[in-house]
C-alpha cells in the first residue's frame, strides 16, 4: 500500500487539535516533500527520519517520491513531535508495518538520529485533549512524556524508548526485519502500559515560625489564604517581606485532581513540568527586569506567560515598582477575571490565570520613609515618582496593603519564634473549607450578587461601611473588596454573619501608601 495514515497532536495555546499525517509513495524521481503550515522544526524531520530509519536497521524507501501532509493545511504546526508519525507513515506505506493496526492510535515523538524518543511539550495537553473524545484512542510517548500523560484519568498510554519498539508491535508478525529479512533485536521494557503516579505530598518548606515579630503581616497572610486575596507588603529593607512571601505558598490548601492538571498542562506546554511537584501549588518569581510578553504570555504562536505558569498557585513579585509599567498595567485583566486572552493577527489563545498575588515594595527609593531604625534621605518629590509607578487601578485591585515595619536589633535577637506554618495553615483551610460549603467558591471569587447574598453584613457594619467609604473617597471596587475580606475575617472567627468588628479589621487592610512629609 503506498498511502498510509497516523494520528497525532499539534498544539494550539491550551488545545491539542488533531493532526492527520498523511504518507503517500509513489514512482519518479526521488525526493522527500512535506506540507501542510509545518514550522523549520518539522521540515527538519526529514532528515531526522530519514536517518532514524536507516540507523534503526529499517529500509529507508529511497528510490521512491515520498509526499508527507499534515492535515488541517491551515493549522500551524512546530517541535518535533511530528517525528515519530511521520516516520511511522512511511514505514506503513512501504509495507513494513500494517497500517491497518495503526487506527486506534495516537503518536507523537521527536527522534534522535539513532531512533532514540525524546519527550516533547504538550503531552498532558494531549491526554486532555483524548479525554473529551468517545473515541479515547491509546497514546504513544517517549519516556518523560508518557508518565505526564498517565496522570489523566483514565488515560491509556503508553511508553515507547525507540523507534523499533514502535515497529515491533505493529510489524507482520509481531517482528520487525531489516531488508535482507533479518529479524531485529527487540527490547522487552521498550513498550509498556504506564499507569498513573500517586500525587506527591507537598515538601516541608520554610516555615513562617523563621519570622519574628511582624504579628499584622502574618495576620494578612492567613487571611489571603483563607480567602484566595492577593497581598501587598510594603516596608524598608531587610524588615522580612520575602521571607513572609516565600512561606505563603504553604498555607494554601492541596490541589484537587483537576486543578493539578490544569496547572501541570500549562507547565508541560511551556516544559517546565516536574514530576516531583506532581500535585502541588506553583510559585513563581520573576525578576522585576521580566516585560510584559514574559508576565502575560505572547509571541507567535502564543505561548502562557509567569500568571499562567501560577495558575491556581502563587505570582510573588519583589520590588514591585522596579517593573516595567506596561507589565505592571497588564496584570490588571487577570486579576479580576482570572483568565488572559493573547490575540495575534493570525491567531487568538486563552489562557487560564487565577493566581494569587503577592507583591513587596519599599515605600520609598531608599526604602526608609515612615522607619523609626533609619532616616528617609528621599525629597517628597522623590517619594512620588517611586509610589506613582504603581497605578491607582492596580492598586485597587490588589485586597490587602499591610505594613511590614523594620524590628529593632533588640526585639529581633530577644523575640521568641512565632506561630507556625501548620498551626495557621489548619485555620485558613477550615475558614476556606466553610466559605465554598457556603457558596462553592473562595471569598475573592464573590461577584455582582453573590456579595450581597452570602457576606452577610449587619445593619451596623453596613453603615460604618458607607460612612467610611464615603469620607475616604473609595471606588466601588474598593468597597466590594473590602466587603470580601471583611466575609474571610468572620469565616477565620467562625461568625455566620459579617459584623462590625470585622469590617473594622478590613478596613485597615486598605490603607493607601504613606506620603513624604
Amino acid at each position: 500500500m503506498s498511502l498510509s495514515l497516523v494520528q497525532s497532536r499539534a498544539l494550539l495555546g491550551l488545545e491539542a487539535v488533531q493532526v492527520t499525517v498523511e504518507v503517500h509513495l509513489a514512482n519518479g524521481l526521488p525526493s522527500f516533500t512535506l506540507v501542510g503550515l509545518a514550522d523549520v522544526e518539522v521540515k527538519e524531520a526529514r532528515e531526522r527520519v530519514r536517518c532514524a530509519i536507516q540507523n534503526s536497521g529499517l529500509e529507508f524507501p529511497n528510490n521512491k517520491r515520498i509526499t508527507v501532509n499534515l492535515a488541517p493545511a491551515d493549522l500551524p504546526k512546530d517541535s518535533g513531535r511530528l517525528d515519530l508519525p511521520i516516520a511511522l507513515g512511511i514505514l506503513a506505506a512501504s509495507g513494513q508495518i500494517d497500517a491497518g493496526a495503526l487506527a486506534g492510535f495516537e503518536f507523537a515523538g521527536e527522534l534522535s538520529l539513532s531512533g532514540e524518543l525524546r519527550s516533547v511539550r504538550g503531552a498532558l495537553a494531549m491526554a486532555l485533549a483524548l479525554r473529551k473524545t468517545s473515541a479515547r484512542p491509546q497514546l504513544v510517548l517517549p519516556p518523560g512524556n508518557a508518565e505526564e500523560a498517565a496522570l489523566v484519568p483514565d488515560s491509556r498510554v503508553i511508553r515507547a524508548r525507540h523507534l523499533l519498539d514502535v515497529v515491533h508491535h505493529f510489524a507482520p508478525g509481531g517482528q520487525a526485519k531489516d531488508a535482507d529479512g533479518t529479524p531485529l533485536e527487540q527490547d522487552p521494557d521498550g513498550w509498556v502500559r504506564v499507569e498513573a503516579a500517586a500525587p506527591q505530598r507537598a515538601s516541608i518548606g520554610p516555615d513562617l515560625a523563621d519570622v519574628k515579630g511582624q504579628v499584622a503581616a502574618k495576620r494578612a497572610l492567613e487571611i489571603a489564604a483563607a480567602g484566595g486575596h492577593s497581598l501587598l507588603l510594603v516596608g524598608p529593607p531587610g524588615s522580612g517581606k520575602s521571607m513572609l512571601a516565600q512561606r505563603f505558598a504553604h498555607l494554601l490548601p492541596d490541589l484537587d485532581t483537576d486543578e493539578a492538571l490544569e496547572s501541570a498542562a500549562i507547565g508541560s506546554l511551556c516544559g517546565r513540568f516536574d514530576m516531583q511537584r506532581w500535585g502541588q501549588r506553583p510559585t513563581c518569581s520573576p525578576h522585576h527586569s521580566a516585560s510584559a510578553v514574559a508576565l502575560v504570555g505572547g509571541g507567535s504562536p502564543p505561548r502562557p506567560g509567569e500568571i499562567s505558569l501560577a495558575h491556581h498557585g502563587v505570582l510573588f513579585l519583589d520590588e514591585l515598582p522596579e517593573f516595567p509599567r506596561p507589565a505592571l498595567e497588564a496584570l490588571r485583566e487577570p486579576l479580576e477575571t482570572g483568565t488572559i486572552t493573547i490575540a495575534r493577527a493570525a491567531r487568538r489563545a486563552e489562557f487560564p490565570a487565577r493566581f494569587q498575588l503577592i507583591a513587596a515594595m519599599n515605600p520609598c527609593p531608599c526604602g526608609y520613609l515612615g522607619s523609626s531604625i533609619r532616616a528617609c534621605r528621599c525629597t517628597p518629590d522623590q517619594v512620588s515618582r517611586y509610589q506613582g509607578k504603581l497605578s491607582g487601578p492596580l492598586m485597587d485591585r490588589i485586597d490587602l496593603h499591610v505594613e511590614v515595619p523594620a524590628l529593632a536589633a533588640e526585639d529581633l535577637l530577644n523575640s521568641t519564634p512565632g506561630e507556625g506554618s501548620a498551626a495557621i495553615r489548619e485555620r485558613s483551610q477550615i475558614a476556606r473549607a466553610r466559605a465554598v460549603q457556603r457558596q462553592g467558591s473562595s471569598n475573592q471569587a464573590l461577584a455582582g450578587q453573590a456579595i450581597d447574598q452570602f457576606v452577610a453584613l449587619d445593619p451596623a457594619a453596613s453603615k460604618f461601611l458607607q460612612t467610611a467609604a464615603a469620607q475616604l473617597g473609595w471606588s466601588a471596587r474598593s468597597t466590594h473588596r473590602t466587603l470580601k475580606i471583611a466575609r474571610t475575617i468572620a469565616d477565620l472567627s467562625g461568625a455566620e454573619s459579617t459584623q462590625l468588628a470585622h469590617v473594622a479589621e478590613a478596613m485597615q487592610y486598605r490603607r493607601v501608601l504613606k506620603a513624604a512629609g
